[in-house]
């Protein structure tokens, strides 16, 4: 869908099986002052099974707050593919719904594209004692931004930070296929390609634990190094 002249900033927001948070989360969001004209959330269920879909049908949401649902699970990829479909912003940025990230941190990122220094901005994570919960989640995110900064001889910080902002019409042409969390590492190997520098702004960041439902894996790692040389030499 193309920009509507009436509609600055689009936040597109993946959930999945996240009852715990994922009201918690959109208050927020909806209390930040995104921007001051007119901005819009798009929330895609992506095929909860733990009775997030039930809680977001509980309540009236504002206008401007508009909700998709996959019948199955389908991935972060597939979810954010359906926001930015129906996204009509001019900028578009990406919010999970686990409050891992703060919401307030939205505007930092947006500053840069507002200013036109940037295209694409990222938010990165500084991952301290408090707002790192293991040792390899740690090692792992530092394998494969190296790993991407080697192959595409580029100097990121962070490439599987899940705050990103970018223009909207840039967002959509980047013909997104990965269906999980493989899809940060894509978005950051097609806007490189493409000699779309990246501007970067540091962000609050407080990672959760197996328990309180962290789902990325090792093998998410694996596969975002699949993605990074398929997208660099295929």
């Amino acid at each position: 869908m193309a920009a509507d002249a009436g509609v600055e900033v689009s936040v597109l927001v993946p959930v999945y099986n996240e009852r715990e948070r994922v009201e918690s989360a959109l208050d927020e969001l909806l209390a930040t002052p995104i921007s001051s004209e007119s901005w819009e959330v798009l929330v895609v269920d992506d095929g909860s099974t733990d009775g997030t879909r039930e809680i977001l049908a509980s309540r009236e949401w504002p206008n401007h707050v508009r909700f998709f649902r996959h019948e199955r699970n389908r991935g972060k990829g597939a979810a954010l593919r359906t926001a930015i479909d129906a996204a009509r912003g001019t900028y578009a940025t990406v919010m999970d719904a686990d409050l891992e990230y703060s919401p307030a941190d939205i505007v930092l990122l947006l500053d840069p594209l507002r200013r036109g220094d940037a295209d694409a901005v990222f938010g990165t994570r500084g991952f301290q004692a408090h707002s790192a919960y293991s040792f390899w989640y740690v090692m792992g995110n530092r394998a494969v931004t190296l790993a991407t900064n080697v192959i595409y001889n580029s100097w990121i910080s962070d490439i599987m930070t899940g705050q990103k902002a970018i223009r909207a019409d840039i967002f959509r042409e980047l013909d997104l296929r990965e269906r999980g969390f493989a899809i940060e590492a894509e978005i950051t190997a097609k806007l490189l390609r493409r000699g779309i520098r990246i501007y970067e702004v540091p962000i609050v960041y407080n990672a959760r634990s197996r328990e309180e439902g962290k789902k990325l894996t090792a093998l998410d790692g694996l596969r975002v190094l699949r993605t990074l040389l398929r997208c660099r030499f295929l």
